[in-house]
C-alpha cells in the first residue's frame, strides 16, 4: 500500500543524499520533499523566529512536489506539516547525511533535529546518515533505508521516539549486519585553529578529533567502526528520571 512520506535533510535541496533517498522511496510511496534551500549542517534544533521563512516550489530531479525553504531543517518539518504537506504524512525521513551522526554529534545535527521535530509532532521518523562524505554508496544506503522504512510503517514506534540510522561506507554486500545500538556519550577533544586574515584580524576554524576506537560494542559509533549498520532509538523526553527520583529525597529549605 502506498504511503505518504515527507522527506527533508540539512544539506540543502540539491544534496545527492536527499535525491538518492527520494529515488528509493518514490518507487513505492508518494514523497514530498521539503528541504532547506542551502547548506544547513550542524544547526541542531534551531528554528527561525526573527526573520520571515520563505519557500519556493521546485522540480529538482523531476520530482513533482518539492519545496526549497529558507529556514533550518526543523523549520522545514514544522512548515511542511503546517502548510506544505497535504494532510499528515505517514512517515518523515531526514537524510541521507554525508557523514555519520553518532554519539554527541546528535546534539548538533540538523539531520537528527528534523527527525526529532517530526517525533515531537507524533509522526514516526527516521534520520539517515552514511559514514563518508562521498557518493559511492548512497544508493545502497537509500535502498536499505527504504526497506527499513517499510518495517517502520508496519510497526508502532512509541510516541516521542524516533530512529537514527547510520550506514557504513561500503556496499550492502560487504556490510556485516545490523546492530541495535545506544548513543555514545564520549566527548571528543575540541580544537580551534587560530588564524589571521589579511587585515590582521584574528579568526578561528573549529574542529575536533575523530573517535575510531571503542571499548563497548553496543555504542552506535562502535557498530559503524566494525562495519555494521547502526540503528538507535532516540527519545525526545530529555528528563533524567534517576536523578529526578534522587532529587525527591533532597531537603529543600523552607521558603519565607
Amino acid at each position: 500500500m502506498t504511503k505518504r512520506i515527507l522527506l527533508t535533510n540539512d544539506d540543502g535541496i540539491h544534496a545527492p543524499g536527499l535525491w538518492a533517498l527520494y529515488r528509493a522511496l518514490s518507487a513505492h510511496h508518494r514523497v514530498t520533499v521539503v528541504a532547506p534551500d542551502r547548506e544547513r549542517s550542524a544547526v541542531g534544533h534551531g528554528i527561525t523566529l526573527h526573520q520571515p521563512i520563505r519557500f519556493e516550489t521546485t522540480r529538482v530531479n523531476g520530482s513533482p512536489e518539492s519545496f526549497a525553504v529558507s529556514g533550518t531543517p526543523a523549520d522545514c518539518v514544522k512548515l511542511g506539516l503546517a502548510e506544505l504537506f497535504d494532510g499528515r504524512p505517514d512517515l518523515v525521513l531526514s537524510g541521507i547525511n554525508p557523514g555519520a551522526n553518532v554519539g554527541v554529534n546528535l546534539n548538533y545535527s540538523g539531520t537528527v533535529a528534523a527527525a526529532k521535530e517530526a517525533a515531537l509532532a507524533g509522526i514516526p521518523a527516521l534520520a539517515v546518515s552514511i559514514k563518508a562524505p562521498g557518493r559511492d554508496h548512497m544508493d545502497d544506503a537509500a535502498r536499505f533505508a527504504e526497506g527499513f522504512a517499510r518495517q517502520m510503517l508496519a510497526r508502532e514506534i512509541p510516541a516521542g521516539t524516533f530512529l537514527n540510522l547510520n550506514f557504513p561506507d561500503m556496499p550492502l554486500a560487504k556490510i556485516r549486519g545490523v546492530r541495535w545500538s545506544r548513543q555514545g556519550t564520549a566527548v571528543f577533544d575540541q580544537a580551534f585553529e587560530k588564524r589571521r586574515d589579511p587585515r590582521d584580524r584574528v579568526y578561528y576554524w573549529q574542529g575536533c578529533d575523530r573517535q575510531d576506537a571503542y571499548d563497548q560494542p553496543d555504542i552506535d559509533g562502535a557498530a559503524l567502526a566494525e562495519q555494521y549498520i547502526s540503528i538507535t532509538p532516540i527519545k525526545c523526553d530529555m528528563t533524567d528520571y534517576d536523578t529526578l527520583r534522587e532529587l525527591a529525597q533532597w531537603e529543600i529549605p523552607v521558603l519565607p
